[in-house]
């Protein structure tokens, strides 16, 4: 019987016995998963404590579902202020009658629900957001404060890309600084008076010819180069590898080589040569233990078959 035709009886028919078959031409080495799983993944790393000192402004807001949104991407990145400055919503199928905003008392002035649901999972963010009434208030604190346009300004202050200026803002953030990034309405952008309040300017590259972001889209890029600039490790979403061992590939090889010699695939060629090269090749390969089992189960499963032909 040829290997393919046990495979193929394989699929055909199911496998009743389960477990690992011993015989006297290999020794099993003991499976390698037993406290594997619970050792997959890193701790995750925590974030930053300087990205406190970060927040993200928007000023002049008029739809409740980009101020959600602008939430949720702040989240996703490791940032957690948020200042909104005298919003000025409007009315959408969600929110038919939206809050008004009051300058005399800014911190009385509600979030629609249609905010929350578009925020998800970062509702937390807009339940601490500040309020404030002009922009001068949301900045009083700052060294730096960086105005995002997409227009040409009669401002001596270089335009800088999102990559070009972050290490800059991330330096004084780690100074203990306030550093904030500030975000206009979605249709006019930043006035000229809002922009001359902040000493630096950044802009978000995109195609001439078509350059228009979604205000929670523009939040979202500034937030991740950011993120993407504090070198924060990825170990915590890289499964973790568990090389296998020369005993472990021995092992491996010698069933393979047991099987092979079971189905006649030796009877004209030399099993030493060919073995010593399989050898050769699991150890150059990265060979993983979880590679070794997925060959082992099959090895098993091969020589069951054949056993049932018998």
């Amino acid at each position: 019987m040829y290997v393919s035709d046990v495979v193929k009886e394989h699929f055909r028919r199911p496998l009743k016995a389960k477990g690992r078959l011993k015989t006297k031409r290999w020794r099993i080495i003991p499976d390698s998963r037993t406290n594997r799983k619970q050792n997959m993944t890193s701790a995750k790393p925590e974030l930053p404590d300087y990205l406190g000192n970060i927040r993200i402004i928007l000023t002049r807001t008029s739809h409740p579902a980009n101020i959600g949104s602008a939430a949720r991407a702040m989240k996703t990145m490791g940032l957690h202020k948020l200042t909104i400055v005298a919003p000025n919503l409007m009315s959408t199928p969600m929110t038919g009658q939206p809050p008004v905003f009051n300058p005399e008392n800014p911190q009385d002035f509600q979030l629609p629900e249609e905010s929350f649901i578009l925020a998800s999972g970062a509702a937390d963010v807009l339940h601490n957001a500040v309020i404030a009434a002009t922009l001068d208030e949301a900045l009083a604190d700052t060294t730096l404060a960086c105005a995002l346009t997409s227009r040409r300004r009669e401002i001596t202050a270089p335009l800088q890309t999102p990559r070009e200026l972050v290490p800059e803002l991330l330096q004084a953030a780690q100074r203990g600084e306030q550093v904030a990034l500030v975000f206009g309405n979605e249709t006019f952008g930043l006035s000229i008076e809002e922009v001359q309040a902040c000493n630096r300017l950044m802009t978000i590259n995109g195609n001439p010819d078509y350059f228009s972001l979604n205000l929670a889209q523009a939040v979202q890029v500034v937030c991740y180069e950011i993120f993407s600039q504090t070198d924060m490790p990825m170990t915590h979403l890289q499964q973790e590898d568990h090389a296998a061992t020369h005993e472990q590939i021995k092992g491996m090889v010698a069933h393979m080589e047991s099987v092979m010699d079971d189905i006649g695939f030796f009877n004209r060629r030399n099993s030493e040569r060919l073995m010593r090269r399989m050898q050769s090749l699991f150890g150059r390969a990265n060979t993983q233990t979880e590679d070794i089992d997925i060959l082992r189960g099959f090895f098993n499963t091969v020589s069951h078959r054949l056993k049932k032909k018998d």
